[in-house]
């Protein structure tokens, strides 16, 4: 028995440096605050919105065929002129289907005559740079729309099946309670991911504006950032690690 007592006395068990214990503690906080960021902005995302695919050329050259968007979940009374969004009708026959709103129930949308024939909301041109083309966009149209529809076009006016196309039906309106979602970035591809910008050609009219941006930019920056503390704190540690078994080694 003493001689267990003695050889314990003889080689006491060394304790951690009282450097590392900081460090630990630092490390530690840094990987929790990488995985609330990376866990919390993407599960908002994935809560708030949806990938769609691009199947057209009808929205070029803001949305381009093949691309995937994200577009936050969104009823008809949160949609405004300006709002690229996600429908379904079934008098377009029931596809899914990506437009721009241009006017909301009460409008009058029309084109001016002669050969610009540029877009008008109540009276009102109104200027349209994200447009595939300038100048003439097809026949020209009047259309009241009534309380409770939108009137939406392609931003390709010669290459879209928009509310024109529909005229004879409820002036080529659809009803707001079939738009499904708003469209805010482009996803893929990589080279043509980016925010959509918001709108303002409408803002000088009375009534719905285009909608703020939602929270998907600060979501994506928070689950980068978080995935980029994990990853270098984790190699910091490492590094740390490595460097004080090369020390042991040399001591």
């Amino acid at each position: 028995m003493s001689s267990v007592v003695e050889q314990t006395a003889d080689h006491p068990s060394a304790p951690a440096p009282a450097g590392r214990r900081p460090a630990a503690v630092v490390q530690g906080v840094a990987l929790a605050l990488g995985l609330v960021l990376m866990i919390g902005g993407f599960a908002l995302i994935a809560i708030d919105y949806r990938p769609y695919k691009i199947p057209t050329a009808s929205m070029h050259p803001t949305l381009r065929t093949g691309d995937t968007v994200l577009a936050r979940k969104a009823g008809g009374g949160d949609i405004g002129r300006g709002d690229v969004v996600v429908f379904r009708d079934q008098a377009w026959g029931g596809e899914l289907m990506v437009k721009r709103v241009v006017a909301v129930g009460g409008d009058t949308v029309a084109t001016t005559t002669g050969n610009e024939h540029r877009l008008t909301v109540n009276g009102q041109p109104v200027d349209e740079p994200y447009l595939a083309t300038q100048g003439r966009q097809g026949e020209s149209f009047s259309v009241t729309v009534p309380q409770g529809r939108l009137f939406l076009l392609g931003d390709n006016r010669v290459g879209s099946l928009d509310s024109r196309t529909h005229l004879e039906v409820d002036g080529g309106t659809v009803p707001a309670d079939a738009v499904e979602a708003r469209v805010e970035a482009t996803l893929l591809p990589l080279g043509r991911t980016g925010l959509l910008d918001r709108v303002t050609d409408f803002d000088g009219f009375a009534g719905p504006k285009a909608s703020r941006p939602g929270p998907l930019g600060p979501a994506a920056y928070a689950t980068v950032a978080g995935a980029a503390l994990i990853v270098v704190t984790s190699a910091a540690g490492g590094v740390a690690g490595l460097a004080r078994r090369l020390r042991g080694r040399s001591s």
